[in-house]
């Protein structure tokens, strides 16, 4: 995959801008990053698309930018020398995905038909927009739509907001939603950047759905963490369940039988996305230790460690099942 693209798949998230002022091009950008999405595309809606993307570009160079609703190859061009790294166009126009792919600008066209993805293959691209989404039949029209194409990912856009995010970003052929709501256009205009900053944290955090897994306790021996879970077991009725190197007192408490990784022991955190909330965390500091990490039959990353403990606890994201 293009490496704008994997990109975009870290992040999970395209914020799809319509801007009045660009003079609040800048001020935007960093409200998007402060609430933990490096990402936009700037819409040619308006007249200061443009100028907008050239701001961001010069002010905020670490945000993704990309441009947005591009219908000809002339807004494309001036979309690429003012510093958009990606295109994104409502529809499928041959001419300006060409241009665009000869430019060496990933381009995700609008796409909802079984014909229009085949002609996005025939052009070598490997992800396409759903749009209109929800209009046009939501998730489950695309998992119906994407059985038998299986080279080719989706950004669905168009009816996306805070609450149906979820549900399209965990299906494994979606790289990322694109959606207005966590900067509209009246928010911009006002200046309520603080707002905006706000709501993509919101966003992010309903998308990552960071939340406890288990606890894992260190005990001194064998001997040590029998007790502890029959403890656990005799209070509150917990079903204890063995395993080699550990017994589970119900699904939320592990006690380990002998003391590993974690002064105290583990913290096991919950994630819809391994992959995206380890890009998060990176983005706010946090080191994994990468010799740790667990994947699927796939490939994917589905349990890795913090390199810091927290209270001395080990801290490791574990995938939601």
């Amino acid at each position: 995959m293009h490496a704008v693209l994997e990109e975009i798949k870290k992040t999970g998230i395209i914020p799809v801008i319509k801007i009045d002022d660009a003079a609040k091009a800048a001020p935007l950008a960093r409200a998007l990053i402060a609430g933990g999405i490096p990402c936009a595309e700037i819409t040619f809606r308006t007249a200061q698309a443009e100028e907008a993307i050239s701001r961001i570009h010069g002010e905020v160079p670490e945000i993704l930018l990309g441009a947005g609703t591009v219908l000809t190859t002339e807004q494309a061009d001036r979309a690429i020398a003012a510093g958009a790294k990606f295109v994104v166009s409502p529809g499928f126009n041959p001419r300006v995905v060409s241009h665009c792919i000869e430019k060496g600008i990933p381009i995700t066209p609008g796409c909802c038909t079984p014909t229009d993805i085949e002609r996005a293959l025939e052009l070598g691209l490997e992800a396409v927009k759903f749009f209109p989404a929800e209009q046009a039949g939501g998730l489950e029209y695309i998992k119906a739509v994407a059985a038998p194409y299986t080279n080719i990912s989706f950004i669905p856009t168009g009816g996306i907001n805070a609450h149906n995010i979820v549900k399209y970003i965990t299906f494994d052929k979606v790289i990322a939603c694109g959606g207005s709501w966590m900067a509209g256009a009246d928010l911009i205009n006002a200046g309520e950047f603080d707002k905006i900053t706000a709501l993509c944290r919101e966003a992010i955090f309903n998308l990552l759905g960071f939340g406890l897994a288990h606890v894992g306790i260190n005990a001194e021996n064998e001997k040590a963490t029998v007790k502890i879970a029959d403890r656990f077991s005799a209070l509150f009725g917990f079903q204890n369940k063995a395993g080699v190197s550990s017994i589970f007192s119900s699904d939320c408490i592990e006690i380990i039988k002998s003391s590993s990784i974690g002064k105290n022991g583990r913290i096991a955190i919950g994630t819809n996305s391994v992959f995206r909330a380890m890009a998060y965390l990176e983005r706010q500091g946090v080191e994994f230790n990468k010799e740790g990490v667990k994947t699927d039959a796939n490939g994917n990353v589905t349990s890795v460690f913090f390199r810091e403990e927290i209270g001395g606890f080990a801290i490791h994201l574990v995938q939601n099942k």
